[in-house]
């Protein structure tokens, strides 16, 4: 790690102190991770079109997506390589919290990397089986939650959000719960990830706010003051989550409308992950769905129409997940996902808000 030799420069050098800061080592990351992937995109998103990786459009979504098949997919590579360059350079990699958090990530996307692959390769949609695809995510979580009780001293408190002092241990539950959670929040955001830019604004405005909440977990004063669950050591999870929102923006440039790239299952299922074992990490469980709340509306309207479907043959919503009903009651693309992203940005607000009423 390229910050803590740096840092060992301080003693000759007094300028390197600056490496000790979490804050320095946020922005330095972001940065890191934003200017690269602005340099490797183009590149990245040729060899996808080399290779015929194109995106498979479901026969009965809207007519309006047919012109986009065939759209570059699985660019979450290039959010994972812009996350993972800056962690290896400015985050202690070998943080508890750190490699937990590296650990879902990286195994999520390649959940998603072998679900596009076999996307890709037999042209259509249809990919990993659902409940295998669930059951390998639930592993990889719960093995990861359950190591981090073990040995790493993982509370399993769950804290009520709006309330002071509010909370229960469920002791080993927690495993369950928490690989919920992840779990949830990774499929939540695969099925938000239907229009250019949609999923991924609130996954950065998501990941700056759970930034502020590890920022203020680690710190011992400020989580007291506050009255929130200190983690020791959830600060390193700060840098992390500033190369996740710069891998984020890197990725935008070029998914912005009209999209050169989609991210695919390989990158909504990496960051959807991220999101939730940050959230579990900091002790944030239930303020995730205030703050997510775009994605649990988005995967709500599909299990509300699929169980309308099964018990009364008939549908709630024109098409779901629920942005697709909204542009076939007329809405521009345009339209429907900047909206959403003026949602995430309020519902970011009202989950900090949570710091302060608690």
């Amino acid at each position: 790690m390229l910050y803590q030799w740096l840092h060992s420069l301080a003693d000759q050098y007094s300028a390197f102190n600056v490496f000790r800061y979490i804050t320095f080592r946020t922005f330095i990351a972001f940065f890191t991770g934003f200017f690269f992937c602005l340099w490797i995109g183009p590149r990245f998103i040729k060899g996808l079109v080399d290779r015929q990786v194109g995106q498979s459009i479901r026969d009965d979504g809207p007519q309006s997506h047919k012109k986009k098949a065939g759209t570059p997919t699985m660019g979450g590579g290039l959010i994972l390589i812009g996350l993972l360059l800056p962690a290896l350079l400015w985050v202690n990699v070998l943080h508890p919290l750190v490699w937990a958090t590296l650990v879902v990530t990286i195994g999520f996307g390649y959940i998603g990397y072998v679900d596009d692959s076999l996307k890709v390769r037999k042209k259509n949609s249809k990919g990993l089986p659902g409940k295998l695809r669930l059951g390998c995510e639930f592993l990889i979580s719960g093995a990861v939650i359950a190591a981090l009780i073990q040995w790493f001293n993982l509370s399993t408190m769950v804290s009520i959000p709006f309330f002071k002092n509010a909370g229960f241990d469920i002791g080993w539950m927690y495993v369950v719960f928490g690989s919920l959670v992840v779990t949830g929040c990774a499929n939540a955001v695969n099925l938000t990830d239907g229009l250019d830019g949609l999923a991924i604004v609130p996954v950065i405005v998501s990941a700056s706010t759970l930034g502020v909440f590890a920022y203020v977990a680690g710190h011992s004063q400020i989580a007291s003051y506050l009255q929130i669950p200190h983690v020791p050591g959830a600060g390193e999870l700060v840098p992390l989550a500033g190369a996740m929102i710069a891998a984020g923006l890197g990725f935008l440039w070029f998914n912005t409308y009209p999209a050169q790239v989609f991210m695919g299952d390989v990158g909504s299922l990496s960051i959807g992950g991220f999101l939730g074992i940050m959230a579990v990490l900091t002790k944030n469980e239930l303020v995730l769905i205030v703050l997510g709340g775009v994605f649990v509306v988005e995967a709500l309207s599909v299990i509300t129409q699929v169980i309308s479907f099964k018990l009364t043959g008939k549908r709630i919503f024109r098409m779901a997940p629920i942005h697709h009903h909204f542009e076939l009651k007329g809405l521009t693309e345009t339209k429907i996902i900047v909206r959403f992203w003026i949602i995430s940005i309020l519902l970011a607000i009202l989950s900090l808000a949570t710091l302060k009423l608690r």
